[in-house]
């Protein structure tokens, strides 16, 4: 039998529950795991089709979860002033998009995992949206009946200030510390401390300075750390086999920009600043880059000699690659993976601030995009603006730049250049054309081309439309040339529109 449950929903002697430093739940899933078995007795093989067929049934799996206790972080964040009051509002706190998040949490169980994650959308309950990060694990010995699972809930809304202290409780700290779903270190920097100490007794003030004239001295803080222990999710985290096996490669988790992070982390210290928080970038034994939010605090009572200090390490990886690709979108045409014309604006505002002058400006329009797309269809014209795109990103370096600013207008920016320059990318971006060509049978790629540079004074618009003017001369000579080389071969007749 689960131990008796007091007025408030904490269950007796567990002090270390209570006072842990993230938001904790303790649920039991067991109903959970019936309704599922259930589901697979009567042939059910794709939760997600079975689930999506009748959103009632997600319903009724998220009303037989069990809260069991949560501890005073969660009362917190939740901003309730007890268990009770808690309890009462759970269709207020699990309201809105929570079901979809529960699809996941459910077909993550379905498949056997003995842990599942999701992103979620909860509330408070004043109203106020909560962005949060569900990371859960079936405890030790409930494996069989899903009876006990511990969630931690990370508010990504507004990052957490500080930590608690671990509990006081020893054999349910190690416990909670061990199976959190967070990769925890437990450090000794006391050697640091000491090494820091003794800086500040030489009579140096600006400890920036210092460390500038004595860069190795943040080598040897950092070979001075001292790793007490880890948890199991950080084997997991880096892709290490065992804690020997991590201990023994820290070199090859913690190098490259995490010197310079480390740097400022000496800084704060110095400083005082005993509870730290950063965005940080280790990697995984198997050399996988990970990004982390990092958590450093030092433990209470232990802030004179630093040797125990706690390091939580939350993967955020796939949201700095989510970023990384957004910001990708928004300067780039993903068809050509040339920029797109909201970077043209700016690049071009920029170089008319900055130079450096002269700066020469490369016009191209391709030539019978219309056509194919007409004749051939747009998959056709598609491909061939992708073609367009791979002789431009192969004809343009940095600084230079290129951009598709329409359909099928492209545009160079060469700062730095002068006509002779782009006289030599327009010959370069010839005769790339030409061996793009003979790789691809069909429709050939063709560009008409005009270029300007840029008086002294000038603004770069007007350069823009002088380039545009040669480009629609070199256009019209190519429709000419087009037109006379079909009525001499007796081929008929040039499609009328001549703007493609």
């Amino acid at each position: 039998m689960p131990p008796a449950e007091t007025p408030s929903g904490h269950l007796p002697g567990t002090d270390a529950f209570e006072l842990a430093p993230v938001p904790l739940w303790l649920e039991d899933f067991s109903g959970v795991k019936a309704l599922l078995d259930d589901w697979r007795a009567s042939g059910v093989t794709d939760l997600r089709e079975h689930l999506a067929a009748d959103p009632e049934r997600v319903r009724e799996a998220a009303r037989r979860i069990r809260v069991i206790a949560v501890n005073q972080r969660t009362l917190e964040l939740f901003e309730a002033k007890s268990f009770a009051e808690l309890s009462d509002n759970l269709d207020q706190v699990f309201s809105g998009d929570m079901l979809s998040t529960h699809v996941d949490e459910l077909a993550q169980l379905w498949e056997g995992r003995d842990a599942f994650t999701s992103l979620a959308v909860n509330y408070t309950l004043s109203g106020r949206r909560l962005d949060v990060q569900l990371k859960a694990r079936i405890l030790p010995g409930h494996e069989a009946d899903w009876g006990r699972v511990l969630i931690a809930t990370e508010d990504v809304t507004e990052r957490e200030s500080g930590r608690r202290r671990v509990a006081e409780s020893a054999a349910f700290a190690r416990g909670l510390f061990e199976h959190s779903p967070i990769s925890l270190w437990v450090e000794d920097f006391s050697v640091v401390k000491r090494l820091i100490d003794e800086v500040r007794e030489r009579g140096v003030v600006d400890f920036r300075t210092f460390l500038d004239v004595h860069p190795d001295f943040v080598t040897r803080c950092m070979s001075e750390i001292r790793v007490i222990d880890v948890n199991r999710h950080t084997l997991e985290l880096f892709k290490a086999p065992d804690k020997a096996t991590l201990l023994a490669r820290l070199a090859d988790v913690f190098r490259d920009a995490m010197e310079q992070h480390f740097r400022e982390q000496l800084v704060d210290l110095w400083q005082g600043k005993l509870f730290q928080q950063r965005e940080v970038v280790n990697y995984s034994l198997e050399n996988e880059e990970l990004h982390v939010h990092m958590q450093f605090s030092v433990f209470p009572g232990y802030e004179s000699d630093w040797s125990l200090v706690q390091v939580a390490l939350a993967d955020i990886t796939a949201r700095k690659k989510a970023e990384a690709y957004l910001e990708y979108l928004g300067k780039h045409d993903i068809l050509t993976r040339l920029y797109n014309r909201s970077f043209f604006v700016d690049e071009l505002n920029r170089l008319e601030r900055k130079g450096p002058e002269p700066i020469t400006l490369v016009v191209a329009d391709l030539n019978g995009l219309k056509d194919v797309n007409d004749t051939l269809g747009h998959a056709a014209g598609d491909a061939l603006l992708r073609r367009a795109g791979e002789v431009l990103n192969e004809a343009v370096a940095k600084p230079s730049h290129a951009a598709r600013i329409g359909g099928d207008e492209f545009v160079v920016m060469m700062p730095a250049s002068g006509a002779e320059e782009g006289a030599r990318m327009i010959e370069s971006i010839h005769e790339l054309v030409e061996v793009n060509n003979q790789f691809y049978p069909g429709t050939p790629l063709s560009f008409s081309l005009g270029m300007a540079t840029a008086e002294p004074g000038e603004r770069l618009e007007d350069a823009v439309r002088r380039a545009d003017q040669q480009m629609y001369a070199a256009k019209r000579e190519h429709y000419a040339n087009a037109d006379r080389n079909r009525r001499q071969d007796g081929s008929g007749e040039l499609p009328a529109a001549a703007s493609g």
